[in-house]
């Protein structure tokens, strides 16, 4: 139940109510199950506040500051949160698990580590709004539409995605960083000890001056499951992918998951003269958008033959694979 005195100022209006928190900072306002439906709450300060099972059914929340608070159950179906701040730290998440926040407008809310796990944002306007790192499992999450009022309605089924779709459709330089990275970037994988890290520089380097955006990536970190998913994830926005597979340590395994799974991404593997593939090779040069082994004796004879034994047959390749 919340504190009455709480409720009863917070009902004085929000000039005083905010007045009497600047005025006593160290008090937690306790409104648990209060029935707020309705209630004018622009530009309220209601951090930390506990509104736990709170009725605030189509409230206008506009511009306050709800950073940190306790929204758990809430009833939030319909209420207004335009330019809302719900940010969470690591000490004070904004906490909406469960919260039924079907209907409402969210438009330019700030959702950073916000804790949505279960909520109900079924017909949510998003737009605008920012949800880095929010904790959105169990989150009903469909129709959110993304545009503007006065606009046609665009609905999606992420909040994640709906950030994403709404910079695509908006934002020409998007679509044209998207384009380059199909067309351009090129993952690179190999050992990252010293002697390895020198070669792998150096095809970077290359990469770089012939007009490619090159992708490198450290094996040499613990390959949590994250990181695996990350470098899958580098593959399939790559035009084609090298792999110095002397001296291997991670990069099997990596590959093991990349190839048959990508088919379109051409697969240049290179080998030092003096070291031999891994046991399970063979399983991974079978695939057709596998190109045959380049060795090479040295990283100075690698760089001179770059461009035409191993640029040209894998940027060939991904021609050939996306014709088909």
């Amino acid at each position: 139940m919340s504190n009455p005195e709480h409720l009863a100022k917070l009902l004085e209006g929000v000039e005083a109510w905010n007045e009497w928190r600047m005025q006593n900072p160290e008090i937690e306002p306790n409104l648990s199950g209060a029935d707020l439906g309705r209630a004018n709450l622009s530009g309220a300060d209601l951090s930390g506040a506990d509104l736990s099972k709170a009725n605030l059914s189509e409230a206008d929340f506009s511009r306050a500051n709800l950073s940190g608070a306790n929204l758990s159950r809430a009833n939030l179906s319909g209420a207004h949160l335009n330019g809302a701040n719900l940010n969470g730290t690591n000490l004070t998440r904004a906490n909406l698990d469960l919260a039924d926040l079907s209907g409402a407008d969210v438009t330019r809310a700030l959702l950073v580590e916000t804790n949505l796990e279960g909520a109900d944002l079924t017909g949510c306007n998003v737009y605008g709004i920012s949800v880095w790192n929010a904790r959105l499992d169990r989150a009903k999450q469909s129709n959110l539409i993304i545009t503007p009022e006065g606009e046609p309605a665009i609905q999606v089924d992420s909040l994640e995605v709906a950030q994403f779709i709404y910079l695509l459709l908006s934002n020409a330089k998007i679509r044209h960083v998207i384009d380059t990275i199909g067309k351009k970037a090129v993952l690179i994988l190999g050992r990252f000890t010293p002697e390895r890290k020198t070669v792998l520089d150096s095809i970077r380097d290359a990469l770089r001056y012939l007009g490619f955006v090159p992708v490198l990536f450290d094996f040499e970190k613990p390959s949590t499951r994250d990181i695996h998913e990350t470098i899958v994830t580098l593959a399939g926005l790559s035009r084609f992918i090298i792999a110095d597979i002397s001296d291997p340590k991670s990069v099997p395994q990596e590959l093991g998951s990349i190839v048959p799974t990508l088919p379109s991404v051409p697969v240049q593997p290179l080998l030092q003269t003096g070291y031999e593939p891994w046991a399970m090779y063979d399983h991974i040069k079978r695939y057709a958008w596998v190109l045959p082994l380049f060795e090479y004796e040295s990283q100075k004879t690698l760089l001179q033959e770059l461009e035409l034994r191993v640029i040209a047959p894998a940027e060939e390749k991904a021609k050939e694979l996306t014709r088909k």
